[in-house]
């Protein structure tokens, strides 16, 4: 059984004069351990892809298939809990919460899912030694560079142990260094846990280096 398993995904958008078609009856599957790369040019529907599969918005039509269990008609409310405990994400842009510190930060998505902040401190640390980030602990987001505001991101993403880790662009606003450090961690957190990926990125050397990579062209994977 699949870890996770999008069936002919097709996601419009109605503008009131016509009706954009984004994703196309789009498939795609992904086992344990895995790491698949999406490409294309601006404005192809990749990020409305990784919404969609992160189950951020509902497709228009087709299915998503986390082991075998159908999410489509499951709640608003069942399918928070779905990516709180499931899913890992990382954003372009890190929304990380700029008033809390890194070791805050990383905490944030197990004290939501009610446990306890004493509980949590020693593993977000281990987190944040595992991208070299032991020293900035207790420095608030405004005081890291952009390269370990993504590495925080990372250690957030990574602290409820999810089975799938979904990166829209996680080293887009990276210079080519802090970029490699990013996505070196990323590569052999993966590896390591046993964690699948799905990255969207605009970096072809960095997706070369996934197990699979995809082009969506047309709302079409290819």
């Amino acid at each position: 059984m699949a870890l996770f398993t999008a069936e002919n995904i097709s996601r419009t958008f109605d503008t009131g004069s016509t009706v954009i078609t984004v994703l196309k009856e789009l498939s795609l599957t992904i086992e344990k351990g895995e790491m698949l790369a999406v490409t294309g040019a601006s404005g192809s529907g990749k990020t409305t892809l990784l919404q969609t599969l992160g189950t951020l918005a509902r497709p228009t039509s087709g299915e998503l298939y986390f082991k075998g269990e159908p999410l489509g008609k499951k709640t608003a409310h069942e399918l928070a809990e779905f990516r709180n405990k499931s899913l890992g994400f990382i954003f372009q842009f890190h929304h990380l919460l700029p008033d809390f510190t890194a070791l805050e930060n990383v905490m944030m998505p197990p004290l939501i899912a009610g446990k306890k902040r004493k509980d949590m401190i020693i593993p977000a640390t281990k987190l944040l030694q595992r991208v070299e980030l032991d020293h900035r602990l207790e420095h608030k987001v405004s005081e890291l560079s952009g390269g370990e505001q993504q590495r925080t991101a990372l250690a957030r993403a990574l602290i409820m142990k999810p089975a799938l880790l979904l990166a829209d662009e996680p080293t887009g606003n990276l210079d080519s260094r802090a970029g490699g450090l990013v996505f070196d961690l990323l590569h052999t957190l993966c590896r390591e846990n046993g964690l699948a990926a799905i990255m969207v990125t605009h970096n072809n050397r960095l997706a070369d280096r996934m197990d699979h990579c995809y082009t969506l062209k047309d709302g079409i994977l290819q």
